[in-house]
C-alpha cells in the first residue's frame, strides 16, 4: 500500500528497557537531508544500564535533528523529524505483518522484529544491535587560509606578539614573599627575587621557581584548573540512586569468613586442563559462583525479596536463580545476570559468566541482561583488595563479595602451612535474613571453597 504523507513525521525516544524515564544522545548517525531508511540506525543513546542504536521507524529524508549530542532527554520527546516524502516523492510501500504494522503505526514507536524474521516482500536489513561504549572521536581541521583576490599567496602573518613583563611581586616590608631559605638560596645563586614570579601561595616565591630562574625556565605554570567537575549521568546516575535507596531502605548486616582456597585452586588448574572447558576461561570465580547457587538451592529464602503490599509486606522467594556477576567498566559498576543459573552445568555456567562479563564490559549489554536479578557476586580480590562490605542490589536479599587469594600462614591438618587464603563477606536484608541463615550460607559457601568436592553432594 502506498501512503502519500504530507507533514514530517515525529519520532520520540521510546523506553528501550524497563520503567526508563531518560537518556541522554550520545552521538548522531544521521544529519538533516541524510536519507534513512527503516530499521537503520540513527542515534545511539545512553540509558541507566547501557548504550543502545536505536532504528528509525519510518523511512524518507531527515528534516531536523531536535536534541544535540551529549543532552538528556524524557522518554517521549521528540528526537528527530523525517520527510517521508522526502525530495519530492511518495513514501516507499513497506509490507508489514498486521501485528507489526499496528505496533509502528503509532509515531515514536520503533519497529523490533524477532531476530532472523524477514518480510517476504523486504530484503534483509541490519537489525539494531547494541554498541560499545568509549570516548567519542573526534577530528580538528584547521581553517584554510582565503587567498587573494589576486591569487597571490596571503600575505605572512605577523611575529607573535613579546611576553608580556613579569607582574610586580607581592611584598613583604618591601621586599618579595618568599621563606627565609628560598631568599638564601636565591642569595648564594646570584638571583634578583624580583625578577621572579612566585607559584606558591599568595604569589610566594618557591625553591622551584628558584630553581627554574637559574635554568632559565619559565617558572612552574598550573596547566590547568585546580578542579574538575564531572557530570553524574547514565550509569554513574542510576549506581549512585540506587545505592543511596538500598543502604537506606535495607537493613545491611555484613559478616566476613576466611576460608583455604588451596583445593579450589588445584581444582581450576584441572578444569583448564579438560577439553569441557577448551574454549573458555576457568577462574575461581566460576566455582565461588556454583558454590553460590548451591547454597542458595540449599536455603531457598536468602534468594528473596521484599515486597509491600496493599494487603502487607511479603517475602518474595524466587525458585529461579538469576546470578548477577559484578562488572566494573568504564561507564561504571555494571552487574550483568546470568538468567536461570541454577540449570547452567559448569561449562554452560563458565560460558554465561565470561560471554555477559565481555559484553559488560565492552558496553554492549543490553537493558534485558543487567535486570531481574536474584543474587548477586562481586569480586573484589580483582583490585588486590581482602575484603569488603557490599551494598545490596535493590529488590535482593544478599549480595557475596570475593576477595583476593594471597599464600598466608594456616593451619592445615594440624601443622602450620601456606595455604592459599581467601577472605568471603555476606551483606545481607536483615528482614528477611537472620543471623543464622545468613552465617549457615556464608558458611556453606566456604566449605565448598575449602573442598570443591562437596558441591557433588547437592543434585
Amino acid at each position: 500500500m502506498v501512503t502519500p504523507v504530507s507533514q514530517p513525521k515525529i519520532f520520540r525516544l521510546p523506553d528501550v528497557g524497563e520503567g526508563l524515564t531518560e537518556a541522554e544522545i550520545v552521538k548522531w548517525h544521521v544529519q538533516p537531508g541524510d536519507t534513512v531508511e527503516i530499521n537503520q540506525t540513527i542515534v545511539e543513546i545512553e540509558t541507566a544500564k547501557a548504550i543502545v542504536e536505536l532504528p528509525c521507524p519510518f523511512e524518507g529524508v531527515v528534516s531536523e535533528l531536535m536534541v544535540t549530542e551529549g543532552e538528556t532527554v524524557d522518554v517521549g520527546k521528540p528526537i528527530i523529524s523525517v520527510d517521508a516524502e522526502g525530495e519530492g516523492g511518495v513514501a516507499t510501500p513497506v509490507s508489514e505483518p498486521p501485528a507489526q504494522a499496528a505496533a509502528i503505526k503509532e509515531e515514536g514507536v520503533p519497529r523490533v522484529e524477532e531476530p532472523g524474521m524477514v518480510s517476504p516482500e523486504e530484503p534483509p536489513k541490519r537489525q539494531p544491535v547494541l554498541v560499545g561504549y568509549g570516548v567519542k572521536e573526534s577530528t580538528t581541521r584547521r581553517r584554510p587560509r582565503k587567498a587573494a583576490a589576486n591569487g597571490a599567496p596571503p600575505p605572512p602573518q605577523a611575529a607573535a606578539p613579546a611576553p608580556p613583563a613579569p607582574r610586580p611581586q607581592p611584598v613583604d616590608n618591601g621586599l618579595p614573599l618568599a621563606k627565609p631559605p628560598v631568599r638564601k638560596m636565591a642569595k648564594d645563586l646570584g638571583i634578583d627575587l624580583a625578577t621572579i614570579t612566585g607559584s606558591g601561595p599568595q604569589g610566594s616565591i618557591t625553591r622551584d621557581d628558584v630553581l627554574a630562574a637559574q635554568s632559565g625556565a619559565e617558572a612552574p605554570v598550573q596547566a590547568g584548573p585546580r578542579e574538575e567537575r564531572v557530570p553524574v549521568k547514565g550509569v554513574r546516575k542510576a549506581t549512585a540512586a540506587a545505592m543511596s535507596g538500598s543502604a537506606f531502605t535495607a537493613p545491611h548486616v555484613t559478616e566476613f569468613l576466611q576460608v583455604d582456597v588451596t583445593r579450589t585452586m588445584e581444582t581450576v588448574k584441572r578444569l583448564r586442563e579438560l577439553p569441557e572447558f577448551a574454549d573458555v576461561k576457568v577462574s575461581p570465580l566460576l566455582l565461588v559462583a556454583r558454590a553460590l547457587l548451591t547454597a542458595v538451592a540449599r536455603n531457598p529464602q536468602v534468594n528473596s525479596s521484599w515486597a509491600d503490599g496493599p494487603s502487607g509486606a511479603e517475602i518474595v522467594v524466587k525458585r529461579y536463580v538469576n546470578l548477577g556477576i559484578a562488572a566494573a567498566t568504564d561507564r561504571g559498576l555494571i552487574v550483568p545476570k546470568v538468567k536461570d543459573a541454577q540449570d547452567l552445568d559448569l561449562p554452560g555456567l563458565a560460558r554465561a559468566i565470561n560471554a555477559l562479563t565481555e559484553k559488560a564490559r565492552a558496553g554492549k549489554a543490553s537493558p534485558a541482561d543487567l535486570s531481574d536479578g536474584t543474587i548477586t557476586i562481586t569480586n573484589v580480590g580483582v583490585f588486590g583488595v581482602d575484603t569488603g562490605t557490599p551494598i545490596l542490589t535493590p529488590g535482593e536479599a544478599a549480595i557475596l563479595a570475593f576477595g583476593q587469594i594471597r599464600d598466608m600462614p594456616w593451619v592445615h591438618e594440624g601443622e602450620l602451612a601456606i595455604r592459599k587464603v581467601t577472605t568471603l563477606s555476606l551483606s545481607f536484608d536483615h528482614r528477611i535474613v537472620d543471623g543464622e541463615l545468613g552465617s549457615r550460607v556464608l558458611r556453606d559457601v566456604g566449605d565448598m571453597l575449602e573442598d570443591p568436592i562437596r558441591m557433588l553432594a547437592w543434585s
